[in-house]
Order: structure tokens, then C-alpha cells, then sequence
């Protein structure tokens, strides 16, 4: 539940973000506009000076235009390298035919206990092996008995981010660290989203993220039907290497729900086993 004191903070995060916005569009078009009207005086009245200020102005009001803010900037670079490679995973997974439902595995499947791996079944219906099936095999891509692939997911490094930032390893958390920490761990350290909210029940976890600065790479995702219902987005798959971290069983992600305008996910996982 969200604090009179977040929801304040939030508010004046939004409110200076929208001031920030609106000064440098009224800055853009007074540039414009005066530089134009500059440029047809000076043909008028055969005025070079302000044949200078006008082209002068409307130099720097083009270049308002087109320079965009840092925040847009970097989230414009992050969408250029992190769709190519989902792309590229759907491509496998579909011409592999691999029809499993991905398992987020949790530590005890691999020799390092700080890695993140998913296991893909060959057929629809293609249980998880045990630990010590994976184990055996964790250093090849291509699992022999039974049929299935092992991969690194595509939210493994955010995860590790999270980490970081929270100075600790979900490994030694629980559950309970998870639902309490990584709210103000998206809202105010990282500033990932606008809003986090995490429900458990039984033997599922519902998140609801709100104004995501990664919610155009998880809206194009969708169109990645191999990768985007099972293995999720980046923002996604990181929360799911965090709970099985977190609970030490394999995750499933059964539903991914953005909202119409794409400003909210809602993602449903699935804890296998009791925790």
C-alpha cells in the first residue's frame, strides 16, 4: 500500500519531470517563432541584422527540436540493443521447435548459486528434470535426456542490478525480502517504474508494474510469441530469476497482461512445489 509520503514524492518527481518538459517545448517554439517572424521582417525591410538573429533563432529552436532529454536518449539505445537479441532467441526456440513452457531454476539446479538459467522442454508437456540431471549438464545448450534447452534469461543481468543496488543476494533472501523490498528498490532507487505492487497467493505471485521506462521493449515483445509468454520480457524474466532466488523453487511465468495503453504489466508467476 503506497504512503501519503511515496505518493508526494511521486507526485513532485512527476510534476518537475512535466515542468521540465513544457519549459523546453515553450523554449523550441518562442525560438521558432521569433526566428520566423525575424526572417520574414528582414525580407521585408531588406534587414540583414535580423536576417541573422532570425536564422540565428531558428537554428537553436531546430535544435531544441530534435535534441531530445538524456532520459529519452538512453531508453532510446536500450531499446536498440535489447530487442535484436529477443529476437533472435524467438527465431531459435521456433525453428527448434521447443514447445515447453520455460522453469526459472532456482540454485540448488546449478553449481553456482548467484547464476540465472532456464530450462525449456522439447515437448508442450515436458516436465523439469532434477537437480542432478541438470547438474550434469549445466555446461551444454542442448539437454540430451530429456530433450530441452538450457539458457540464460534475458532479465539475468537486471537481476544482478538488483542485487547490487540492494546489497545482497536473493539467494539469501525470502519471499517476504522480495515483496517488501522491491518496491522502493523500482520507485525510488531505481527509479524503474512509477509503482510496484506484489501479491502472493499460495502458490502463485501476482505483480502489477505501473509506468515502466521499459515498457515499450515489454509491449514489443508481444510480438515475439515464442519468447514473450514463457519467457517473458527483460523486466519480467528479472523478477523471475529474483523469486526463485528468493524461494528457492523453479518459477513459471503463466500470464503476461499489458494494459491497452501498454503503461501497465501485470504478470502472474507460478511458485512449483511448496516453498
Amino acid at each position: 500500500m503506497r504512503t501519503p509520503q511515496k505518493e508526494n514524492k511521486e507526485q513532485k518527481r512527476e510534476t518537475r519531470t512535466k515542468n521540465k518538459t513544457s519549459l523546453t517545448k515553450a523554449a523550441t517554439w518562442m525560438f521558432l517563432g521569433v526566428g520566423s517572424a525575424a526572417l520574414i521582417t528582414s525580407i521585408v525591410y531588406v534587414s540583414s541584422i535580423l536576417a541573422f538573429i532570425g536564422i540565428g533563432l531558428v537554428f537553436w529552436g531546430a535544435l531544441l527540436l530534435y535534441i531530445q532529454p538524456e532520459e529519452y536518449t538512453k531508453k532510446v539505445l536500450l531499446d536498440a540493443a535489447v530487442l535484436p537479441p529477443l529476437a533472435t532467441l524467438n527465431q531459435i526456440i521456433h525453428e527448434l521447435n521447443y514447445k515447453g513452457k520455460a522453469i526459472y531454476l532456482p540454485p540448488k539446479y546449478l553449481k553456482d548459486p548467484e547464476a540465472n538459467k532456464l530450462y525449456i522442454p522439447k515437448q508442450k508437456e515436458g516436465k523439469l528434470p532434477t537437480p542432478e540431471n541438470i547438474l550434469n549438464q549445466e555446461s551444454q545448450l542442448f539437454l540430451k535426456n530429456p530433450q530441452g534447452i538450457l539458457l540464460t534469461p534475458p532479465g539475468a543481468q537486471l537481476t544482478k542490478l538488483f542485487e547490487k543496488t540492494l546489497d545482497t543476494s536473493f539467494t539469501k533472501t525470502n519471499l517476504q525480502y522480495v515483496t517488501q523490498n522491491m518496491p522502493k528498490l523500482f520507485i525510488e532507487d531505481l527509479e524503474i517504474a512509477e509503482n510496484l505492487e506484489i501479491e502472493t497467493r499460495y502458490d502463485t505471485i501476482h505483480v502489477k508494474i505501473t509506468n515502466s521506462i521499459l515498457k515499450d521493449i515489454c509491449n514489443e515483445n508481444r510480438k515475439l510469441s515464442h519468447v514473450y509468454g514463457t519467457i517473458g520480457c527483460p523486466l519480467c524474466s528479472a523478477i523471475a530469476c529474483a523469486l526463485t532466488k528468493a524461494t528457492g523453487k523453479p518459477i513459471t511465468i503463466e500470464m503476461i497482461q499489458p494494459s491497452e495503453d501498454g503503461k501497465i504489466i501485470e504478470a502472474t508467476y507460478r511458485i512449483l512445489g511448496k516453498i
